[in-house]
């Protein structure tokens, strides 16, 4: 039977799956939508779908980084509720897709829920994806994927729980130190490496609130001057991993520390879960006053 385009969209309003699948499920079930459905039920689908519209801010941070510590991934896998972000099937998920995405070569999500997983080349990321929100009844997204390769140095990472994750290339040093800078990255959240890595835009934006609130002070506009630099060498402390006070010993700067080892940080990657994500929250006292006062 021919598969027109007024069933792939009458089947993609009802079942909200995208086009493509739509178009497969009507192609293996003859044109019968209700067949088309009813196998797409069973196989998930149509409940992922559904659920793909909920929130999604809790969940995991996973890294694995090769044995000669060459090459990484991180990657965020999210889901609805702090309980599912706990649940065994739902961390054996996230372990095995940040498996999938070290022993493959691709670089975003997209890319990574078409490849077979390492655990089951008969299963794809995202049909697992599908299966496991069927299952435990949340929606549940691979969210961010992060590539690490590193020509000259060697990869560190921390994770603080399963919320925090960071990878760090450094050249020199060694393992204790890596994990050491990770950990500080994780603690501190540098916005960058060194000074001449903050963005122009950021420290003209900073520029103009310290000059704003210097010109308040009604102080000689030399005197204002020697406060806006004084405010901006402070703020690039903050800002940067070479300026910040080393969090285990915040007598000596991590520039510092670096030096006394020999080594080099070239790059790092922090992820938190949930970070961008707004999150929706319910007061249901109030709904239910509502409710009250409404009726």
């Amino acid at each position: 039977m021919a598969i027109t385009a007024a069933m792939v969209k009458e089947l993609r309003e009802r079942t909200g799956v995208g086009m493509m699948e739509c178009k497969t499920a009507l192609v293996e079930a003859n044109g019968d939508i209700e067949a088309a459905i009813e196998a797409m039920r069973k196989s998930g689908q149509a409940r992922a779908a559904k659920k793909s519209g909920r929130i999604a801010a809790e969940g995991v941070v996973m890294i694995q980084i090769t044995a000669d510590q060459k090459r990484g991934v991180l990657v965020e896998v999210n889901c609805e509720t702090d309980f599912v972000g706990k649940d065994a099937g739902f961390v054996a998920f996230a372990e095995a897709v940040t498996a999938t995405a070290l022993a493959s070569s691709v670089t975003t999500v997209e890319e990574l829920a078409t490849q077979p997983l390492v655990n089951d080349s008969a299963t794809t990321v995202n049909a697992a994806r599908e299966a496991l929100i069927a299952k435990i009844g949340e929606n549940i997204q691979v969210r961010r994927l992060q590539r690490f390769e590193s020509a000259t140095g060697a990869l560190h990472s921390y994770r603080h729980g399963v919320r925090i994750g960071v990878v760090v290339e450094m050249a020199g040093g060694d393992a204790a130190l890596g994990r050491d800078i990770a950990m500080h990255v994780a603690a501190s959240t540098p916005l960058c490496v060194s000074a001449e890595q903050v963005p122009a835009e950021t420290l003209e934006k900073e520029k103009e609130i310290f000059i704003a609130q210097a010109l308040e002070s009604g102080k000689k506009p030399e005197i204002v001057e020697k406060m806006i630099d004084g405010r901006m060498r402070k703020y690039l402390e903050e800002v940067t991993l070479l300026g910040q006070p080393f969090v285990k010993d915040p007598e000596q700067s991590v520039e510092k520390l670096l030096k006394q080892a020999g080594a080099t940080v070239l790059a790092f990657a922090r992820v938190e879960v949930g970070e961008g994500i707004e999150k929706k929250t319910e007061n249901f006292a109030e709904e239910v006053m509502a409710q009250v006062r409404a009726s």
